[in-house]
């Protein structure tokens, strides 16, 4: 029976992973008959799960949206993911605080013991730092924004000036991607009455009905949304920006960026850094902070910036110890 179990599962996640299986190749990834595959379809369509055959020279097998939510089905790492996304859930959407709730105690409840002893051992509870903003976004108006954006639809909305909460005139714009960038919910668009791209924060969004013409999407400045994003920030919210060499692997430097910053890669053992900060001190010094060579391209304030950190560093392990 655990092992029907498993298979029904390594099956479902197949069905959801493409939206096209041949009978033959499922059987082959689940190391079964194809009769054993057609009775596991048949299980699972008795438990909700809409699997419709699809025609062709093989034959295969297809899952459809169904009228009703069937029962899910999660491994390990999907369930505690699962439970650990709905209790941070409530941080910055207004409206489903009980929706999380109840969802977070009904998978809790049919969770087996190993697994509910390692959700309990996540209890999260959010802290919001003095002085951080974490704005609220109506759920209805994130649905609202996210719909333009699947059906390419032009996007009207009201939006709020961010000094003293006065509405501006309507926008409208071609609505690109949504995305989450330091606590905030952010539209990523092109704006129509500017023609040039825009960020626009979603919680000082009110979306008009109804939406606009279709579209055809346009191509973003950069290689993708998170690229533009990264570029967009770092160049509007940091006063100091600076670029540097760094013998070191691309992927470790990008490890500690994480978005605040842009990592190129030279080579093997050597990449570019694009980054920024409050001040030029605290760059030189966070920079500083690679177990790497340095080479630093500009401004000069960076290299001046590193000099005095140089100096500082010096006189404080003292010319004896360093052997001046």
């Amino acid at each position: 029976m655990a092992a029907t179990s498993a298979r029904l599962l390594t099956l479902l996640s197949l069905l959801q992973a493409r939206r096209d299986w041949p009978g033959e190749a499922l059987a082959t990834r689940l190391e079964v008959s194809p009769r054993t595959v057609r009775r596991d379809v048949d299980r699972l369509r008795e438990l909700g799960y809409p699997v419709r055959a699809t025609k062709g020279p093989d034959g295969g097998y297809r899952l459809d949206a169904g009228a009703e939510l069937p029962p899910l089905l999660f491994d390990d790492e999907q369930a505690v993911a699962v439970a650990v996304a709905l209790q941070t859930a409530t941080g910055s959407v207004v409206g489903i605080e009980d929706a999380a709730l109840r969802a977070l105690a009904t998978v809790r409840q049919v969770m087996p013991a190993r697994l509910r002893s390692r959700v309990d051992a996540l209890q999260v509870t959010t802290v919001e730092r003095n002085g951080w903003e974490r704005p609220r976004v109506d759920t209805e108006h994130l649905l609202a924004i996210g719909t333009a954006v699947r059906a390419r639809e032009v996007l009207r909305f009201d939006y709020a000036a961010p000094s003293d909460d006065e509405w501006r005139p309507p926008r409208r714009v071609e609505p690109h991607h949504v995305v989450t960038w330091g606590r905030r919910w952010y539209l990523v668009a092109w704006d129509l009455e500017r023609d040039d791209w825009r960020t626009f924060r979603v919680d000082r969004m009110t979306p008009r009905a109804p939406t606009g013409p279709r579209f055809t999407p346009r191509s973003l400045p950069a290689t993708d949304v998170a690229a533009f994003i990264s570029q967009r920030f770092q160049r509007n919210e940091w006063p100091c920006t600076g670029e540097v060499v760094l013998n070191a692997r691309a992927e470790d430097v990008a490890r500690w960026v994480r978005g605040s910053g842009v990592v190129e890669p030279l080579g093997a053992d050597r990449c570019r850094l694009v980054i920024g900060s409050w001040s030029w001190q605290s760059l030189a010094a966070w920079v500083g902070l690679f177990d790497a060579d340095i080479e630093i391209v500009g401004p000069d304030e960076l290299r001046d910036a590193a000099a005095v950190l140089a100096r500082r560093y010096a006189d404080a392990a003292g010319a004896s110890y360093l052997g001046w």
